[in-house]
């Protein structure tokens, strides 16, 4: 447990953010330190340098106008007055020999680079300049060689003493500061990061709750209107969908339950009746029609569930075929003719000559046949029903199915096209329940949908809307 709690801490969210807020600071502080390190060493290597070629011009000018003596008087009074542990001068001839310098005690180990002698000579350069570190000392000096006469070379050499102690300070001063800066970013950090997850945490949380059964937790959102509200709001609004999908696998397992149990105890009814007061065969075999014929309505109801379900799911997608709508809706029209005048009924078909659509001609006549099905069902003799094709807007047709039937209360229109689900009137006429819902799926799958209208003892109207091809 104690090594499960230090990976398991690596591993989140809130150390790795934190080490990315830390890490981030400390990189772009290192490369700040390093580009202005960078400039302050360019700035005062510059100076130096010119502070030398200037001093280069000094001697040319004096050895021009007074000679060799005043070159030499005006080494000894510039490293005096420098302080001879601060610069030195040394006159050569073209041969690299000294013939005259300063005070070189201090310098002795500073030698002359016939290198750099030979660039001189070379025409290669006006002036020479260049860096070396006393090994005795670990001091670094600025060396300039200047041809400040056809047979004279100044070297002259400045120390960096003083430099290299402001950057060896400064160097100290940053990586004091560093560490408490980044100390300081890393709880800024952790607390930033600890802020951003805590949303995180609460939806984990109530995850694991909902993991436990409890389906009516949410997670709070707070109103700030940043992601982790949005996440929060989008995971309550996936709970609110998966509690009514809970709640209607509920409500249809107790519709199935009580559709499938009426079918079966008749069957278990009429076999047992058979077999204590059977006696002839005529008994038996009326039985066993009974039996089929109950069988029959069960296959049915899960036929019809399966294809609902198929066909919500996109598992059963429509074929995407042309068909001619007002060949299918006058074939359905005609096949119930003849139930809507046993009925005494009126049947009207209003449909245009031509209406083509992309789809699945099965499924569709399925769809008709259930709303016509329902039309005629609830319908009382003497009434009307008229089905009509039309065009409408956005390239999509629209299917109406009009009756003059018993209508829809209220309080049963919101649940008509849920499964199993029967109104009040309806319980009086035979069927399951699962016309419309189909009827509503089919119509989805193809990019449609179904509406009604409809008020009690005044009628329906089922309006199917599909796309058009034409």
């Amino acid at each position: 447990m104690l090594l499960k709690k230090p990976s398991r801490f690596r591993n989140s969210l809130t150390f790795r953010l934190t080490l990315w807020y830390g890490g981030t600071f400390a990189v772009c502080s290192f490369v700040a330190f390093f580009l202005f390190y960078a400039l302050i060493t360019a700035v005062i290597q510059e100076k130096t340098d010119r502070d030398l070629i200037n001093q280069a011009g000094q001697f040319s000018t004096a050895l021009k106008e007074r000679g060799i003596e005043a070159a030499e008087n005006l080494a000894l009074f510039e490293a005096q007055a420098a302080g001879e542990k601060k610069v030195f001068f040394r006159l050569l001839y073209p041969t690299g020999q000294a013939f005259s310098s300063s005070n070189m005690a201090y310098w002795k180990e500073i030698a002359v680079r016939k290198e750099a002698i030979g660039q001189l000579l070379g025409g290669g350069a006006g002036q020479v300049i260049e860096t070396i570190i006393m090994t005795t000392r670990k001091e670094e000096v600025r060396i300039l060689y200047a041809m400040i006469s056809p047979g004279v070379i100044l070297q002259v050499g400045q120390s960096m003493e003083n430099y290299t102690r402001i950057f060896d300070a400064f160097r100290e001063i940053f990586f004091i500061t560093m560490a408490l800066l980044i100390g300081l970013a890393t709880g800024i950090g952790w607390f930033i990061a600890r802020r951003a997850v805590s949303g995180v945490e609460t939806i984990t949380k109530t995850a694991q709750g909902i993991s436990g059964g409890t389906l009516e937790k949410r997670v709070p959102v707070k109103d700030r209107g940043d992601e982790i509200d949005q996440l929060a709001m989008t995971f309550n609004q996936m709970l609110d969908r998966i509690g009514s999908l809970v709640a209607e696998i509920r409500q249809m397992g107790d519709d199935i339950a009580h559709d499938l149990k009426s079918p079966i105890a008749r069957i278990r009814g009429m076999a047992e009746i058979a077999l204590t007061t059977g006696k002839t065969p005529a008994d038996f075999e009326a039985m066993a029609a009974s039996a089929i014929e109950e069988c029959d309505r069960l296959l049915d109801i899960i036929n019809t569930m399966l294809m609902i379900s198929k066909t919500e799911a996109g598992v059963e997608k429509p074929s995407r075929e042309k068909i001619d709508l007002t060949g299918l809706v006058r074939e359905a029209c005609e096949l119930f003719g003849t139930t809507a005048e046993d009925r005494g009924l009126t049947l009207s078909c209003n449909v245009p000559e031509r209406c083509v659509i992309a789809g699945d001609a099965r499924m569709i006549q399925r769809l008709l046949s259930n709303l016509l099905d329902n039309a005629i069902k609830y319908t009382s003799a003497g009434g009307q029903v008229e089905v009509s094709l039309s065009p409408s807007e956005g390239r999509s047709v629209t299917l109406t199915v009009k009756d003059t039937g018993v209508g829809i209360s209220a309080e049963d229109l919101p649940r008509i096209f849920e499964r199993f689900y029967r109104g009040d009137r309806s319980r009086s006429e035979s069927g399951t329940g699962l016309g419309l819902s189909l009827a509503r799926a089919i119509a989805r799958a193809h990019g449609g949908d179904i509406t009604v209208e409809s008020r009690p003892s005044g009628g329906s109207v089922f309006t199917a809307t599909l796309p058009s091809e034409e």
